[in-house]
């Protein structure tokens, strides 16, 4: 298997099951339509929606259909917090993924609305999952309850405002860790969760999942800090050294390049370990763990 083939024969098919979930640019209120479908199709990696296919084929899940909906709101809650981060009150980023940010295109206003909007579309098209011919609603019910923690007050949403309120001040290796684990593990916990118990794994799995999908979304942070120190604008594909010129606070500045590329290392060892105890099958989960956590990009 050619993993980078196989992954973006995923991307693909995670996209075309996203772009189902849109709503037509049409009627008075079109142009926030607009908004949302700008956001959602900027060009990104489908991590999340993949993450949580792949842990849901894992477990033996079958029928997609449910699931689907799930990868879909999955990513617009995704989108909306990106959209959000982007505004002038949060970031001011005039640019993401290569082109201009939604507020930069449709106006401040109009981007707090695709936000706002697309984190409510997100919870319809999961909950309209309810309606899907011989769907199981316990199930549903359980899926939904993840999507609620992991991306709200205790989960993204906490992380982002500590996030918020420590900027410029000194962090601690406990505060630097809390707003790791809630702003960046939160989603991919959530993904490999949700796909574990749509496939209908036991709660004691499910719990080891989202054990190991916290591990690879702290290696996953603590390697975007040290490429921000290592790498170049051209293959990192956005400006470097940035962290430090804000006097940001990160797990390098804290602790040093060699201990946080061996923190990666020992995270990345333990999560896999921690997989392979599956007598499931996961090859190519498994590569894009790897492949996340190790990534020059």
């Amino acid at each position: 298997m050619e993993f980078k083939v196989e992954l973006k024969r995923r991307q693909t098919d995670a996209e075309k099951i996203i772009y189902s979930f849109l709503p037509a640019e049409e009627g008075l209120q079109k142009t926030i339509f607009s908004a949302m479908n700008y956001s959602v199709k900027a060009p990104g990696k489908r991590l999340r929606p993949i993450l949580m296919r792949e842990t849901f084929l894992m477990f033996g899940g079958q029928d997609e259909v449910v699931l689907h909906h799930f990868m879909a709101a999955l990513e617009f809650i995704h989108t909306y917090s990106l959209v959000h981060d982007d505004l002038p009150a949060m970031d001011n980023d005039d640019y993401r993924r290569g082109r201009e940010t939604t507020h930069k295109v449709y106006g401040e206003a109009m981007g707090i609305l695709a936000g706002d909007a697309l984190l409510h579309h997100a919870f319809d098209t999961a909950a309209a999952s309810f309606a899907v011919p011989g769907a199981n609603p316990a199930l549903i019910g359980r899926a939904l309850k993840i999507l609620t923690e992991k991306s709200g007050i205790n989960g993204m949403v906490g992380g982002q405002v500590v996030d918020v309120e420590m900027e410029g001040k000194p962090l601690n290796a406990q505060q630097l860790d809390f707003i790791y684990r809630l702003k960046t593990a939160a989603l991919l916990e959530c993904a490999m969760m949700i796909g574990a118990v749509l496939a209908g794994a036991e709660n004691e799995d499910v719990l080891k999942i989202e054990g190991i999908a916290g591990k690879v979304g702290i290696a996953f942070q603590i390697q975007d800090d040290i490429l921000d120190q290592i790498s170049t604008t051209e293959e990192l594909g956005k400006p470097v050294g940035s962290d430090e010129k804000n006097h940001k606070m990160t797990y390098v500045v804290l602790n040093g390049l060699p201990q946080s590329e061996e923190a990666v290392k020992q995270m990345s060892e333990e999560a896999v370990a921690d997989l392979d105890s599956f007598a499931n099958e996961h090859g190519f989960l498994k590569e894009l763990i790897l492949s996340l956590i190790h990534r020059r990009k």
